[in-house]
């Protein structure tokens, strides 16, 4: 009995288990080569010929034209890294793509998904747990190990050439912003980090500013551009002339009509720049269009006006000053205003504006690159080091890099074998397995030999030397935690939890029914693979032209 339509395909069993391996496998193996400091970069070009070049995993993974429902839950793993931790999203992706690669070798040896799956959770439970266990306290005042957080972060990324002064600024600009709880717990309110770029200069003139930068001109030549304390005006509303609701012809008969029309015109315009003066503010940040007799009238009133001002820059001056954001110039009242003071530096052509207050706080990453492409790198791993810094000071706990704890989870993870019984105990080994990608793959990126740098760790952690790395500049094994080599262990637990739960929701699919082909882009090309065959990747051409 036929009971799908012509152009629906499914693919059954051992077949969609091994589609789904392949598909997750192929979306970790290519960003593989970006991990570690000695990883490479991917220049990825969009279907509008934009260029993006980057080694930051999550980015990587948006950009790349994937349309596999497969792979692109493996994609959803290093987004939700990235939204949860905010480093450690190559990691993640890597690790998922190993634990299937290893749970397809034991679904060969005819182990039943489930048992591969109880396994693989109890591994994450463990891991998780011993990371707890393996992790060192911080303390939030502790600067030093704080800017090596972000340090090793930066590592690897085009940031990393002034990483010490980028980690300066960074460590800064969190404490800043962090408030201890009534608990005693650190929050860090990253709404209140602004990150502003500009081209034209050198990364190591990057600088941190208290307050929001701007980077706008006066609407007017003759409007002040410096205020000590000044009445800030945050408008959601056009300085123009209304618009009907409906498309308006005007029949006019004489010059005089014509006339009248524009003094009308005029007239509401200047009322609108009289309800702006009675409130007494001195400096207007407009969302909208102002228009150019509006900008006279407001220069003569000798108040600094900022047209087309981002949703953003709006947002964080808001909580910089104090104001309200008005989308009604006839219900301004005078406690919409806030307070700043303001200044116009010329040579770079931006406003630095500074709160006044107690109450209101802020700053501003001010990052300076060459070139337009250095600078979007440089804000990526800027972005990465903030979350990472606010994270460790949040959560309180680090950990050894260079595959440090990757080594020590999976020695112990053996361990914890042995007292599991049944299949369950071939994929706690498989996971442990799978954590060993880590410094396999540092060691790879870095030109190394990845079994004997293997050996040697395993070696240095069967000592007990539980914070033994690899140090991918010298290819020795030493204590990765003196040498600077520091991560959170948040990130760490959730690289770990979100690869098992991604690999085990691909290990329960036996059955894909698809309507169309294997893709999710709509596309009406034939790549999606048939049952038999499974069409290689199924929809994930565009990956090709990506690497």
């Amino acid at each position: 009995m036929i009971i799908m339509g012509e152009d629906a395909q499914r693919v059954k069993d051992r077949d969609a288990q091994a589609y789904n391996i392949r598909a997750a496998r192929a979306v970790a193996e290519a960003v593989r080569s970006t991990l570690g400091p000695k990883g490479m970069d991917k220049m990825l070009v969009d279907s509008m010929g934009d260029v993006t070049i980057t080694n930051d995993g999550v980015t990587i993974l948006k950009e790349m034209d994937i349309d596999n429902p497969t792979a692109e839950m493996i994609v959803e793993v290093a987004e939700t890294q990235e939204d949860e931790a905010g480093d450690g999203t190559t990691t993640a992706v890597a690790i998922a793509g190993e634990l299937l690669k290893n749970a397809e070798d034991l679904l060969e040896q005819d182990i039943h998904p489930t048992a591969i799956i109880r396994g693989f959770n109890l591994a994450s439970e463990k891991a998780r747990e011993e990371i707890d266990n393996i992790a060192e306290r911080v303390d939030p005042d502790d600067e030093e190990l704080l800017k090596k957080v972000a340090e090793t972060s930066m590592t690897g990324k085009s940031s990393e050439l002034n990483k010490e002064l980028l980690a300066d600024l960074i460590v800064r600009a969190v404490r800043q912003v962090t408030v201890e709880a009534n608990d005693g717990s650190h929050v860090v309110d990253l709404e209140n980090i602004s990150i502003e770029t500009q081209t034209g200069r050198s990364a190591s003139e990057s600088e941190l500013l208290t307050g929001a930068v701007i980077d706008k001109d006066p609407v007017h030549d003759d409007m002040p551009v410096q205020f000590d304390e000044a009445d800030v005006l945050l408008l959601n509303e056009p300085v123009e002339v209304e618009e009907t609701d409906i498309d308006t012809n005007v029949s006019i008969e004489s010059p005089d009509q014509l006339q009248k029309f524009l003094d009308q015109e005029e007239a509401q315009l200047k009322a609108k720049v009289d309800q702006i003066v009675d409130s007494g503010a001195d400096v207007v940040f407009c969302q909208k269009g102002i228009d150019d007799l509006a900008q006279h009238y407001l220069a003569k009133q000798g108040i600094l006006a900022v047209r087309r001002t981002k949703k953003s820059d709006i947002r964080f001056l808001k909580n910089i000053t104090g104001a309200a954001v008005v989308s009604d110039l006839d219900s301004i009242e005078a406690g919409d205003l806030g307070r700043a003071s303001i200044r116009r530096d010329e040579a770079d052509e931006l406003f630095y504006v500074e709160g006044i207050g107690d109450d209101v706080h802020g700053v501003t990453l001010l990052l300076r690159g060459s070139t337009d492409h250095v600078v979007d790198e440089l804000e990526r791993g800027v972005q990465d080091a903030l979350d990472v810094v606010a994270s460790t000071v949040a959560d309180g706990r680090v950990l050894a890099g260079g595959g440090a704890i990757e080594v020590e989870l999976a020695s112990r993870l053996r361990n914890y074998a042995d007292s599991v019984s049944g299949r369950e105990q071939l994929a706690v080994e498989a996971f442990a397995d799978a954590l060993e990608l880590v410094p396999r793959v540092l060691a790879e990126n870095a030109g190394l030999d990845s079994i004997d740098t293997l050996v040697d760790l395993r070696a240095a952690h069967e000592e007990g030397q539980v914070r033994a790395g690899l140090n991918v500049f010298t290819g020795e094994v030493e204590d990765a935690f003196e040498a600077g080599v520091v991560e959170t262990a948040h990130a760490k637990e959730q690289a770990v939890a979100s690869a098992s739960e991604a690999a085990n929701l691909v290990l329960k699919i036996d059955d894909i029914i698809a309507a169309g082909d294997l893709s999710t882009g709509g596309d009406d090309d034939d790549e999606g693979g048939a049952p038999g065959g499974m069409g290689g990747m199924g929809g994930m051409g565009g990956m090709g032209g990506a690497m």
